[in-house]
């Protein structure tokens, strides 16, 4: 059976403890099979910082995220095509997904335009002036070659009042659909299936999301993505939001939750549904000095570490913790020395893939709940001194 005839996605295991909607499964893309949860690293712009592939390959990454806005402004779409695709560009064998690039350009272009074509927009690097269609959206995620497409939506600050907000929800649909049918009337140029996903909107109003589903629930895209969130709601907020919406969601297709999040929000996610996660935070706070460990967060600038040689996590074996002491990272960061922001990198990554694995194995053995509540408790011990 070739892998285009294989199913996309399939629901392993579905936790049956009360108040739960946690499950693990499988997303098959003809790069690699994905367990979910996940979390994906951000490669935004063909690499994700401070770390190698063959890194990647030790923390078993099936999955990392590109993005369009920044793959079409630099290298370049000629650059890209020319290579056979963002996979041979950077020697990347696994799965990729690519955000359409409109949260980029409402965010980092100062100059935009939004109409029902598009939204143009001057870019961040050099002002230049360029227009994002739905249709064109699609192509360039056709030539990066990305296993995962998103839909291009518009993605509003929280709060933004309701009128504004129906509004962007009546465009954000009429793009997606655009999308959709530039997806199915255009092929892969690259010879395997490649998956579209939708995104639903909606800011904090509850019925607005439920509306937005049950409109785009009825096309057929292969996945659902819930955008909109993270971007100055409440944390409580963002889980009611999460937890309604994975109510009308479909229960046969993957749940992406999009630029979510911390350890602890991923837990609380996982609960309600989600199956996909990504975020800068993990590669950036490394580049910061902060590293993700199993008692909490942890600035490595902190004097208290000048002298410590202690690991910065015994319990989470990665090989910056197995291999170098708090005050060695801490000299690293602190004179700027590249190899500190590698190493705090790959620590946090190598955090970030042993709790979506542990936390795979407790929905597997049906007791995600109690994993969940001990790892809280510990990773709350830093944050509250």
């Amino acid at each position: 059976m070739g892998r285009d005839t294989i199913k996309f996605f399939n629901v392993l295991c579905n936790s049956s403890e009360s108040g739960c909607k946690a499950r693990s499964g499988v997303i098959k893309t003809a790069h690699s099979d994905i367990e979910t949860p996940v979390f994906m690293p951000v490669g935004t712009g063909g690499t994700v910082k401070a770390i190698e592939n063959r890194e990647l390959d030790e923390f078993n990454t099936q999955i990392i995220l590109g993005n369009t806005y920044h793959l079409y402004l630099r290298p370049g779409i000629d650059v890209l095509k020319n290579s056979g695709g963002l996979h041979k560009f950077m020697n990347w064998n696994k799965s990729i997904l690519t955000d359409s690039g409109g949260f980029q350009v409402f965010s980092l272009s100062s100059l935009k335009k939004i109409s029902n074509d598009g939204v143009q927009f001057s870019s961040h690097i050099d002002g230049s002036k360029h227009l994002f269609t739905p249709e064109k959206v699609v192509e360039i995620q056709r030539i990066i070659g990305s296993d995962i497409l998103m839909s291009l939506d518009e993605c509003l600050p929280n709060p933004s009042e309701r009128v504004i907000v129906e509004k962007a929800l009546k465009m954000t649909t009429e793009w997606e659909l655009r999308c959709l049918k530039s997806f199915q009337d255009s092929e892969s140029l690259y010879g395997f299936k490649q998956h579209l996903f939708s995104i639903c909107q909606g800011s904090i109003y509850k019925d607005l999301r439920i509306k937005h589903i049950e409109e785009l629930g009825q096309y057929d895209f292969d996945g659902n993505a819930i955008g909109g969130l993270a971007v100055g709601e409440k944390n409580e907020v963002m889980y009611e939001i999460v937890d309604e919406s994975t109510n009308y969601l479909s229960a046969s297709k993957p749940r992406y939750l999009m630029g979510v999040g911390t350890p602890l929000d991923i837990l609380e996610c996982v609960e309600r549904g989600i199956d996909m996660f990504d975020c800068v935070m993990p590669t950036r706070n490394a580049r910061h000095g902060r590293l993700f460990t199993t008692y909490g967060e942890i600035n490595l600038k902190n004097a208290k570490f000048t002298s410590d040689n202690n690991s910065p996590d015994s319990e989470c074996k990665t090989y910056t913790s197995e291999n170098f002491s708090l005050a060695y990272l801490r000299h690293l960061i602190m004179s700027g020395e590249i190899l500190g922001y590698q190493l705090a990198t790959i620590h946090n990554l190598g955090f970030y893939a042993k709790l979506m694995k542990d936390i795979r194995e407790s929905i597997k053995q049906n007791r995600f709940k109690e994993f969940k509540k001990t790892f809280t408790e510990k990773y709350s011990i830093n944050n509250k001194k």
